[in-house]
């Protein structure tokens, strides 16, 4: 078994991938500096706090607490409306504190590295669903971070035969079926967990964003997969580099698009609560349809979403609003 280190393990995603790790029988320490993240999401895992642009820091973490075989690297920025009103904040920490993680990473001589990546490198994609030879056109300073640091990665591996996997989710959602972990951003920013904020009147109502796009209901259509299944396309995927297996870039989503309204829809269904909406303009930097051509991690990976049906997505989450907040 392998002995990791997770950045942003005290975050969303990479709080769910620490548990799938453990369960596969790997050890795992963190890095976070808690600007987004919790330390109780880490449970008993070693965490040092230490933001991941932080060179020395870094270098104190890998002396103390390594050698490390792998990297899972999950700290970056992730708002594409923040992304577009302050893209220098986003370059500089996703981009900036990739290339001091690699730089002090491949010091140690880590041999395999997987990033959390997004489908936003892809823009408006010309066509869907989404396969891994479609065009990286971000149109937002958040997908053009990740685009960057995947070519960084593409590059370390040709200078030093680094081994790597960029796993572009689609839409991350729901949360450990246990109730362990789950989303707990504040403000909280994607659809789902805002949604359910609302329903349960915690916020004042719920703003849709753009409801002239030209798909089916007028409102945008994502892929949502479950964050679980996420996690464990993750432990696969930094499985099969530590075997010798050469990845890329995979990407991770269900192949089947849901817009907006069916969310919302599924979201009063599961709780049995009204959902007070009110429509806005459509956001900068949100393109109208993403939805993933998952087969390639399928049949490399041997990857089958478990959790990712709609209802079970939104009920999960909801279970786990309901613990977080104590209501």
């Amino acid at each position: 078994m392998a002995r990791l280190l997770v950045t942003g393990g005290a975050g969303y995603i990479g709080s769910h991938a620490l548990l799938a790790l453990r369960e596969a029988g790997h050890t795992a320490v963190v890095v976070d500096d808690l600007s987004a993240g919790d330390a109780r999401l880490v449970g008993d895992c070693p965490l040092a706090r230490c933001d991941v642009g932080d060179a020395a820091g870094l270098r104190r973490v890998f002396s103390e607490h390594g050698p490390f075989d792998g990297v899972l690297h999950f700290a970056a920025f992730l708002s594409v409306p923040e992304s577009v009103a302050r893209p220098e904040h986003y370059y500089r920490n996703n981009v900036g504190g990739s290339a001091c993680l690699l730089e002090v990473a491949l010091e140690h001589e880590v041999r395999a590295f997987v990033l959390s990546s997004t489908c936003a490198v892809y823009g408006h994609p010309e066509h869907v669903p989404i396969g891994e030879d479609t065009p990286l056109r971000p149109i937002n300073p958040y997908g053009a971070s990740k685009s960057m640091v995947e070519r960084m990665l593409s590059e370390c591996e040709a200078a030093h035969g680094l081994r790597w996997a960029a796993l572009r989710y689609f839409n991350a959602s729901g949360a450990d079926p246990q109730g362990r972990t789950g989303e707990c951003h504040d403000p909280e920013i994607h659809l789902i967990p805002s949604a359910l904020e609302a329903a349960a009147g915690l916020r004042e109502g719920l703003r849709l964003f753009g409801t002239d796009y030209p798909t089916p209901d007028g409102t945008c259509i994502r892929d949502y997969v479950h964050v679980s299944d996420l996690a464990e396309a993750h432990v696969l995927a930094m499985d099969a580099l530590l075997a010798g297996k050469t990845l890329g870039a995979r990407n991770l989503g269900t192949g089947v698009g849901r817009s907006n309204r069916e969310v919302l829809a599924t979201v009063e269904r599961v709780t049995g609560l009204p959902l007070p909406v009110q429509e806005a303009e459509r956001r900068p930097g949100d393109p109208p349809e993403l939805v993933a051509d998952p087969s390639v991690a399928r049949r490399e990976l041997g990857w089958q979403p478990r959790h990712s049906d709609l209802d079970a997505i939104v009920a999960t989450a909801w279970a786990w609003l309901r613990k977080w907040k104590g209501i």
